[in-house]
This record gives C-alpha cells, structure tokens and sequence, in this order.
C-alpha cells in the first residue's frame, strides 16, 4: 500500500489536495501496519511467513513478524501514524510539496520492509530503499548549498554502512549461501565470525543511528529534511537501525564468552556518545540542530544499554541483562515519542516565524501556547523528569548498572559504575539543555520582529503534538502498558525475561524483585497534579484582592530591550568553558568597536566538531584522491580492460583459497 501511496504521490504531486490524500493515506497504512503488529506480538505462535518469489536467483524473499520485529513494528508505524498526521496540516505549506510526495511514503515502506525481512537479500533492499528514500527528502531543498552537503554526506555514509551489513550476512551466509534468517541460525557461525559480524553490524547500524564517531551525516541531514520528515528520520529511523543491529548481536550472532568484552566496549562507546551528544546539543543555537545532537545523546543511552545486555548474557547474568534490554527497548519507543513530538514542535515554530536561529525567537508562549505546551511536555520527557517516559526508561537503566554490584565480573565491575556516571551527567546535561531550549525560545520577549508576529499552527499539527504529547504521559503514568508486551522480545532475545509486572501492587514497576526498588508512575502523577490544584487554590483564596501597580522585575536590568536578555550562546557559556576548550575546541573572541564607533562590543564563541575534522575530513581527501587517480582507468584501451578483470579475477581467487 505504501509503495502504491508513492505512485500516487508522483501522479498528484501538483493536485492542491495531492498532500492532504497522500498523508491521510499513509495514516491509514501505518495504523493496519501497527494492528498486524500487534496481533503478531500477542499471537501465540509466531506468524507464518510469507515466501514471494522474487529475490536472489532460484530464491525468494520471505516476510513476516516475530516478538521483535513486532515491537518494532509497533513503534514505527505508531509514530508515523501521528506524524503523517502532522504532516496534513504542516505540508500544506510546504514550498515544493512534489519534491516530498512521491518518497515519504516509500520512506515508511523501506523502514517497513526492513522490519518483515526474514532474509537477507529483503532487508538490505527495505535498508536501501529507506536510505534513498530518506536522502531524496533530505535534498527536496537542493537550492540550499548545506543541504546538497548534508546530502552527499548523508549518502556516502549510508553507502557505508550497507555496504558493511553486506559483508556481515555474507560472512553469516557462508559458503552454504544461505541468505534466510532460519539458515543463518542453524548455521552456527564460529566466535571469530560472530564477532567480526557484530563489529560490521556495529558498524553498519551505529552509523544510521548515530553512534558517535559515526555520527558525522545526522546533524547535517536532519535539520536539512522538512521537519515531519527530520521527525521521522530521528524519532523513527534511528529505530530501524537499532532493529538492525539487535537482529545481528541477539538473534543471528552468537558471540559467546567474548560478549563480556564486546559489551563492554559499546557500554563505554554508549556513554562517550551520550555525553558528547547532548553537549554538542547545548553548544547550538540552531533549533533543529539542537535536536538533532540530542538524538545522539539518546542512541548513546539505548547502545549503552544494550552492550550491558550483551555482557551480562555472556556472563549469564540474564535477569540484569532482561533489565538492560527491556531499558533500552523501551527508551527506543520513548524517544520515538518525544522527538518526534519536539522535531514537530520545532516545524511549527520554524514555520510561524521563518527562522531556525534561537536567538531570533523568544516570547512565542503567549502567540503559541499549544505548542508550547506539547514542546514542554517532551522537553521534560527527553529531560527524564518524572512522571513522564523519558525517566522510566533511564530509571531502568540505572536498576541495571546498580546490580552490577551483584555481579563478580570485575571488567565490568570497574566499567559500567564509570559508564553509569557518564549517563548520569548527561541526563543532567540534557535538562540544562531543554531548560535552555524551551526558555529561549517560547520565554522572555520576542527577539526579532517575525517572532513578535508568530501565530499559532494549523489544527492537524496541533492534533498530531498533542497526541504524542498524551502518549508520553501516558507510558510515564503507566510504565507497566509498554513494559509487558516489550517482555516477549526480550524473552526472544535472552530466553529470560523481567518478573510479571502486572502482578506488582497498584501498578508498579519492580525490575528485579517486588521487595527491591520500584516506580509508580501513577502515585507520582497523582501527587503533583493535587499538590498543583491544592498550590492553585491557596494562592487563589488565600492572597490578599488589594491591587498594587509596580515596575516590573528587572533583574538589575532597567533596559527592556530584547537584546538585554539572556542568549542562547550566553545560557551555555559557562558549560563551554568547563567542557567545551577540550573536547570541541571551544574559542572565544571580544570583537571591540572601533574608536568612535558606537556600535556595542560583542563577543564570538566558535567550536569545532573534532570527529568531523581528525576523522571524516581526511578519509574525504583520501577518497577524492583515489577518485582523481582512478579517473584514468576509463580511458584504457580494451586490451588493458581485459587485463585488469583478469587480475582482479585471479586476486579474488586467491582471497577466497587463503581464507579457506
């Protein structure tokens, strides 16, 4: 149906309802997609695949759910479900709708695909077919040079990342060329295999999430795509990709005693990303830009997670490790929710004003308030404040590292106490960086004319934020709804799974044991909505009618101009300063008026994606190079055509006689 959807966006690509049909059409896509999920998730047998032939030669490509691509399922098409909805209203106004049309709803059928492959050959074509899909939305703005940047990055690297999944379930495939799942399995590839497959995945997956240092393309290409779209592809392909790389290290791989040291290393790897993500974060001041660091930061915590699920499994610890994974589960469907909900909220600002720089907005509370309320609801969602989901999950995280001190294993006993702290700062990180993100923008007074002027957004933006807004608060209120059905893939992933939830006393969530810590979600929601009404009515009746006139607060400030107030780049100075001169190469800069000049004085702060510059900046010039040297090889004669096939024929025989 999605890949139909696409037809049809490309035949009423100028209709004046074209947007409206396609959108609404995806809403309807997604939403049967997520009910055959669901129904697959709670089926008591696994459902049968679907064998269609095409594919590989004298093959075919099977499809269907199991308990993990079901869960996925679910968050993927949940979430795009409420996005499209979103994007009825923001496409309307929309500048080039038919660079769009034709490829949001092949987006979601390659991420779709991705999830129903039961073989290797349709999982790479759904992976390619989202990887192009997504980069077409990415340029639909080609106009804009940063944007044809931020597509040929985005592209290259995707390229990438294929081209080594390629290579993993090659090696998984062997020489039998089995490409489905249920042969890989039964393959049971050596440790040397399962290892070098998980570091490809590793590779292929950590790059089309985010996974710092291969990060380089998602700042530049999720603020470049519209912003339903920059939704999308941070809420819910980073998803996709996590799938992927849970599908190798849980189902088809078989690491054994080495997952102890494997895990280990991507619990360190998670963490370094989580705290370079959400600094890099507070260091914008480009709104979208801002979230997209952010994501980051929160595929740091979900790699995190599932590393110490790898480890404890290796050291059959399986309770810990159910709760690792159920944590990292649970934040992917977490943050699917509130940034997507944010990246919408960022849309509608971005759309009302006309700009993306937060110190051309602010006082958009009082011109905006139902997007400021839903951007308040995730920016305290991704800041993992309680009641809300953001804090279940990283809660449960935390169960996770805190029993390792129940586990022997001192590689990991060193490890993940460091690892557990480097999260910690960047929960608090993150706040700062939310409190930065929604004060400047919706707080104070506006700070350019187009923000004096903003109005609200249209009543399907609306709709969709407040959706997703009431579906964070409601997995905070009631952990225990996603926390059971995520059980049987964890059950699929571990063969153990967490203690029965539903059985805990008024609703709680005990990970470990019912004696042991717990979370209500319930009662704290409770408390703070009757400590607001009972604060409500005290102020209201207990405060004196008498009406007094005075000068507004000032802070010290009498001038009330705009520019007087707080920035974006003054909020994070002094963060820039502990942090930011080592790992970014943060620089400031006083630029003093001329004598005479009466122009105010102005400080410059400046830093450096140091990944970008010492990594993938010199791998460009090395490629380019080659590019440069091998450019001759078109013009040779047929003779020497004929002997450069010859060579590499006989160099591949050589490989495939010394590997075997």
């Amino acid at each position: 149906m999605l890949f139909g959807l696409s037809v049809c966006g490309v035949l009423l690509r100028h209709a004046r309802q074209g947007g409206a049909i396609i959108y609404l059409g995806c809403v309807v896509a997604c939403a049967v997609l997520t009910s055959a999920a669901i129904h697959a998730l709670f089926a008591a047998t696994s459902v049968s695949l679907l064998a269609l032939p095409v594919g590989l030669p004298l093959g075919h490509t099977l499809l269907g759910f199991d308990a993990l691509s079901a869960v996925f399922s679910i968050i993927v098409n949940s979430v795009a479900a409420m996005v499209s909805v979103y994007a009825i209203g923001y496409g309307a106004h929309e500048p080039q709708p038919q660079r769009v049309l034709p490829f949001y709803p092949a987006f979601l059928a390659g991420m779709n695909l991705v999830l129903l492959a039961n073989d290797a050959f349709s999982f790479l074509v759904g992976w390619e077919f989202m990887s192009l899909s997504s980069w077409a939305l990415v340029v639909s703005n080609d106009r804009d040079a940063n944007n044809r940047q931020a597509g040929y990055t985005y592209l290259v690297m995707a390229l990438c990342g294929t081209l080594a999944l390629l290579l993993a379930f090659g090696l998984l495939a062997g020489s039998s060329g089995g490409y489905s799942f249920a042969e890989m399995r039964q393959a049971l590839p050596s440790a040397r295999i399962s290892i070098a497959v998980l570091l490809l995945g590793l590779v292929g997956a950590g790059s089309k999430a985010g996974l710092f240092p291969l990060h380089g393309w998602l700042p530049l290409a999720h603020p470049a795509a519209p912003s339903h779209v920059s939704a999308l592809m941070s809420g819910v392909m980073t998803k996709v990709a996590i799938y992927g790389f849970m599908r190798l290290a849980f189902d088809l791989a078989e690491v054994g005693d080495a997952g102890r040291w494997l895990g280990a290393v991507l619990v360190g790897l998670g963490a370094i990303t989580a705290v370079y993500g959400v600094l890099a974060a507070l260091f914008e001041t480009d709104i979208k830009r801002v979230l997209a660091y952010s994501t980051i930061e929160n595929i740091g915590i979900i790699f995190g997670a599932l590393g110490l699920a790898i480890a404890l499994r290796a050291d059959d610890y399986t309770l810990i490790a159910a709760v690792a994974l159920s944590a990292a589960l649970l934040h992917a469907a977490n943050h699917a929710l509130f940034k997507s909900l944010l990246f919408m909220g960022a849309g509608a600002v971005v759309q009302a004003t006309g700009a993306r720089s937060l110190d051309a907005l602010g006082g958009l509370a009082a011109r905006m308030p139902w997007t400021m309320t839903t951007f308040l609801i995730g920016a305290a969602a991704i800041s993992a404040l309680p009641p809300l989901n953001g804090f279940v999950s990283e809660w449960l995280l935390f169960q996770a590292v805190l029993a390792i001190a129940h586990v022997p294993d001192w590689l990991l006993k060193m490890l993940v106490p460091a690892a557990g702290a480097g999260f910690a700062l960047a929960a608090a990180l993150a706040a700062a960086c939310f409190i930065r993100l929604f004060g400047i923008t919706f707080l104070g007074r506006a700070r350019s004319t187009s923000a004096a002027t903003a109005h609200e957004t249209d009543h399907y933006s609306i709709a969709a934020m407040c959706l997703v807004a009431a579906s964070c608060v409601l997995l905070g209120a009631l952990p225990v709804l996603a926390i059971e059905p995520l059980q049987r893939a964890v059950l699929l992933c571990l063969s153990a799974r967490l203690p029965d939830q539903t059985a805990m006393p008024w609703l709680s969530l005990a990970p470990l044991s019912a004696s042991g810590s717990s979370y209500n979600g319930l009662t704290i929601m409770t408390f703070l909505v009757i400590s607001a009404v009972l604060a409500a009515l005290v102020l209201r009746f207990a405060a004196s009618g008498a009406l007094r006139r005075a000068p507004t607060w000032d802070c010290g400030t009498p001038d009330a101009r705009p520019i007087t107030q707080y920035s974006a780049e003054s909020f994070a100075q002094p963060l820039k300063r502990v942090f930011g001169t080592t790992l970014f190469a943060a620089s400031e800069r006083a630029v003093m008026p001329k004598p005479g000049d009466t122009q105010p004085a102005r400080a410059e702060v400046q830093w450096r994606d140091l990944p970008w510059e010492l990594l993938y900046l010199p791998i460009g010039r090395v490629v380019l190079w080659i590019a440069s040297k091998a450019n001759a090889l078109q013009f040779l004669t047929i003779s020497r055509y004929l002997l450069l096939v010859f060579g590499a024929l006989i160099t591949l025989l050589v490989i495939v006689a010394l590997w075997h």
